[in-house]
Parts: structure tokens; sequence; C-alpha cells
């Protein structure tokens, strides 16, 4: 392997402060390049392409990986000799905008059952909305899903076509499936309890409300919610100690990381550290305002459309930092978390839009371009 130039041989190196509400504190990615290849910290190694990828999940015990595009097509890509074949069984998705084929991810219980979590987006009374389903993964020559249900469907469904969230992840126990719901550029349905939008929802692994969330005794919808005020989150990942991050694109501007709580209130839109678009002003997130300040935010927009907290060893200073695939800003962007709290922000500039960030079964990390590069890239430190 090499590293990959010149596409990937941008690297700026941004040391910021993590303070909420503090916009000029953030690191913008800007123009600057590495002095030589011999400054950029990782080989990188180009493992295959896609056309509009989504994102990616390794099948434990076996390296494989599932890519997802977003016009609807499931990839088993093979470990060992990185052919790939289309999964059979997917489910009807609308594609529109930013709906389609979402998020992919193993169950906890996989290794007994077979079974993975899909995200996509539907069409039904009222407009769209993102559904969440799980079905049997039948390996083989002829991969296909068996027995897809739906366990969960956000609500209500709305018109257009943007801000689906539908990001998926497990608790470390096994026991929880966290969805994250976007607002449906609609702004203030986020701090309407009575729906799911702008919510991030805590179920069963059935896709029932979870006892002991927040607003359980409220019943209906209202009892799947964990967390609200949310935009479009876009990320959601445990860290290694059990705490709950999400990276959420803001309006112009007011991109942010979240550490998740149960009950919490994250302001949107009443509070921001972006603006609205056209120069619309959002009040900043202040000390006091009773929402929940994101952990980081960016300004200008780097556009987080995925994330990824570390655990492996190929990277062990590393270990427990959050990464995150910024589309925008065409980079991968490493930011320095000791338990609750975010610190500095290091912007490796890939000249390309990062959709998705996994860690392999071996401790790489591995990229996944958005359409129009769609390259699956495998990054190892630097000899």
């Amino acid at each position: 392997m090499k590293p990959l130039a010149p596409a990937l041989a941008g690297l700026v190196a941004v040391l910021t402060t993590a303070c909420s509400g503090d916009t000029a504190a953030s690191g913008s990615l800007g123009p600057a390049t590495a002095e030589s290849d011999d400054d950029w910290p990782f080989e990188v190694e180009e493992v295959d392409r896609f056309d509009e990828p989504w994102a990616m999940a390794f099948l434990p015990g076996t390296g494989d990986l599932l890519v997802t595009e977003r016009t609807g097509a499931l990839h088993l890509r093979d470990a060992d000799g990185g052919e790939r074949v289309e999964v059979g069984g997917v489910p009807e998705v609308v594609v529109a905008g930013q709906g389609g084929l979402g998020d992919v991810l193993p169950a906890p219980t996989y290794a007994d059952d077979g079974l993975v979590y899909l995200s996509w987006v539907e069409e039904g009374d009222g407009g769209t909305g993102a559904v969440v389903g799980r079905a049997e993964l039948e390996t083989g020559d002829r991969p296909r899903l068996v027995d897809l249900e739906v366990v969960w469907r956000q609500t209500p469904k709305v018109d257009g076509d943007g801000h689906f969230g539908h990001r998926l992840a497990f608790s470390p126990d096994g026991q929880h499936l966290f969805v994250s719901s976007g607002d449906r550029q609609l702004g203030d349905p986020a701090q309407d309890t009575s729906n799911t939008l702008g919510t991030i929802v805590r179920l069963t692994p059935d896709g029932d409300p979870a006892p002991g969330n927040p607003l359980a005794d409220e019943g209906g919808v209202t009892a799947e919610i964990w967390s609200w005020g949310h935009r479009n989150p876009l990320g959601l990942e445990h860290a290694p100690d059990g705490t709950l991050w999400s990276s959420e694109m803001g309006p112009e501007g007011g991109d942010e990381l979240n550490r998740v709580e149960a009950g919490e209130n994250y302001g949107w839109p009443d509070a921001s550290d972006g603006s609205d678009y056209g120069g619309g002003e959002i009040p900043d997130h202040a000390e006091g305002d009773g929402y929940a300040a994101p952990a980081r935010s960016w300004t200008p927009s780097i556009s987080p459309g995925s994330l990824m907290v570390y655990g492996g060893d190929l990277f062990g200073d590393w270990q427990g930092d959050a990464f995150l695939g910024a589309l925008s800003g065409e980079a991968l962007v490493r930011v320095d978390l000791d338990g609750p709290t975010a610190g500095e922000a290091e912007v490796f500039d890939t000249g390309e839009r990062i959709r998705a960030v996994e860690e392999g079964p071996d401790g790489a990390i591995w990229l996944l371009e958005d359409a129009g590069a769609g390259r699956l890239l495998r990054l190892t430190p630097a000899e």
C-alpha cells in the first residue's frame, strides 16, 4: 500500500478547544495542504467503488462487509477475495432527495440468528418517512434477506425529501436500539414531543418503546423518545465507556457533536451556533437557556454525515476518539474524547465528500466516499 495522492495528500491539523457556542474557536478546513506525503498519517488502500453509498457494517466473526446504496441496493463484500454480490430481498424504497436506503447494522445476536437491521424511506399517508426493519441475512452464493419485518416508523409522515436521519446504534449491552430521526426540514416539530421528528428514540430490539424512557408515562410515540430538539442527526455511536454520541448537521454553520443523554432538549430550532439560511439569526447556545449545548460545534459547516468512535489497537493514541465523515468539508475529522468531554479536533483534508466511517475488525479505519467518487478506502498507520 502507499499514500493515495493527490486527492488524499492534503492534511490540515486544526487544534481547538471545545467551547459550546464559541464559533471563533471552531476549526475551518481552509486551503492549507501538507508539505509532503510524509505528513499524511495514513496509508490508504482503495479496495472498491460504489455508485451512491450511504452506510456500511462489518459482519461479526467474518469480516465480510455490508454496504448500502441510497438507490436501494445492498451489497455483501467478501473479506477474503474482495468479491461482492448484491443481496436479494431488500425492501422497496423511496429514492428522492436525501431519501432512499439508509443504515445497516448487524444485531447483537447476529452470530446466533443472522439478524440485521436496515433503515430506509417509504411512502404512506401524509407523505414520506423513515422506517427501520430487520431480517435474517442468508449468506452463500445468492445472499438474501428473509422474513423482513418493520419494527419502527418515523411519525408522522410529511411532504418533502430531506432530514430523515435514520442512523442506528445498539447499546453496549445489546438491549436497546437507538434510532436518530431528523426534523424533516420543518424545525418546530423538534420541540413537540407528541411526534418523533427531531428526536433520538430508544427502543427494544423488537421496536417497542424501551422501559424507563424519560417520557414513558405519556404513552404513544412519545414513549419512544430518548432526547429531542435535534435537526438532522446523521451519526450515532456509543463510545467504549457507554456514552452515546451523535453528530448533527446545523443550518448555515452550527454543525454539532452531541453527548446524548436521556430527557435532554438539544435546542433546535430555538438555539443553534449557526444561522438560518438566508442570514436569519438563531440564538446561540448559552448557559442557562434550558437546552443541552453541543460538546463541539463547527462554523463554517463541515456537514457531518457519519460518526465512528474508535476502539481498535492500530491507532493506539486515538482509542476512544470520535471520527466524523465531513461531506461539504471533504474531510475526515477526529475529535479527542475524554469521557463526556470533547476536546481538540484534527481535520484530515481528503478532497472528497466522506459519507461513512467505520472501524474494521483489525482496527483499520474504513471510509466510504459519497456519490461521484464512491471509493471504499482502508486506512492504516503510515510507516
